[in-house]
């Protein structure tokens, strides 16, 4: 069984020391193959903000974590500063996190794409280009249909409320399409810190298979969204002739993170 663990919009410069304990504490405790990080790691893109995502990312390895895969997001590029920001918006990125923006993992029961879907002439948007939707196309074509096949993006591509439906990715529907034909499975995103589990047939009903959103909340931020709190996801996956995934969502309570809820999902 592959164990992994997602957090998104750490915003670190606004991160909460408690909420930081006790994440580590959780990783101590629990197994975790691989660490999905989906975006907004800082609040404003400086060196210092990186650097403290840098030691907690280096803290979560050891403690045993042996595999990383983080994605940019909109507050990762320069806001204020308008020359970093169109002429090396990644610089402090890949300072800390290394050069390659689109990371990918792949063992014997997963393949997971990152996106970078971030762009210095978009505030907050996220796209999906010709380009990323035919390298998706052929990483899905590649790997053996027996493998939970997952793509990370930063943005969401489905939206759980009315309002959040201007945050969703540009090109979303043509690149899901395209991708559930070659046997997508499940899309992780962050952005607007708020947890849920949605199938994506319902909004995009031409899709050929059923795609399912897992959507993070912010981790360790104070930048909370109404009445949900800091939270991340476990996904655990059960390798099998029927692929099948439990996805958890743990919330912070009091000190520490609580089994907030949990959805099985299954595809035939």
């Amino acid at each position: 069984m592959t164990s992994i663990l997602q957090i998104s919009d750490a915003h670190f410069g606004t991160e909460q020391p408690h909420v930081v304990e006790a994440l580590e504490r959780h990783v101590r405790e629990h197994a975790v193959d691989l660490l999905v990080f989906s975006g907004d790691i800082t609040q404003r893109a400086r060196r210092s903000q990186f650097a403290a995502a840098e030691a907690f990312v280096r803290r979560l390895e050891g403690y045993g974590v042996p595999r990383t895969l983080v994605i940019p997001g909109n507050h990762d590029i320069p806001l204020y500063n308008l020359f970093a920001r169109f002429l090396t918006p990644y610089r402090n990125y890949r300072r800390h996190f290394g050069n390659e923006l689109e990371p990918v993992f792949e063992n014997d029961d997963a393949l997971v794409i990152g996106l970078n879907t971030t762009h210095p002439r978009r505030h907050k948007d996220g796209a999906i280009t010709a380009a990323q939707r035919a390298a998706v196309t052929r990483r899905l074509q590649a790997t053996s249909a027996k493998k939970l096949r997952i793509v990370v993006a930063h943005q969401p591509f489905g939206a759980m409320l009315p309002s959040d439906l201007r945050n969703l990715q540009h090109g979303a529907a043509d690149a899901l399409q395209g991708w559930a034909d070659c046997g997508l499975d499940l899309v992780m995103g962050g952005h607007i810190h708020l947890p849920y589990v949605l199938p994506l047939s319902k909004q995009y009903p031409a899709l050929s298979r059923e795609i399912w959103m897992v959507q993070a909340g912010t981790t360790l931020s104070s930048r909370l969204r109404g009445t949900s709190p800091n939270s991340f996801n476990r996904l655990k996956l059960h390798p099998g002739e029927a692929k099948k995934v439990c996805v958890e969502r743990w919330d912070m309570l009091d000190d520490h993170f609580v089994l907030g809820s949990h959805f099985n999902l299954g595809w035939p």
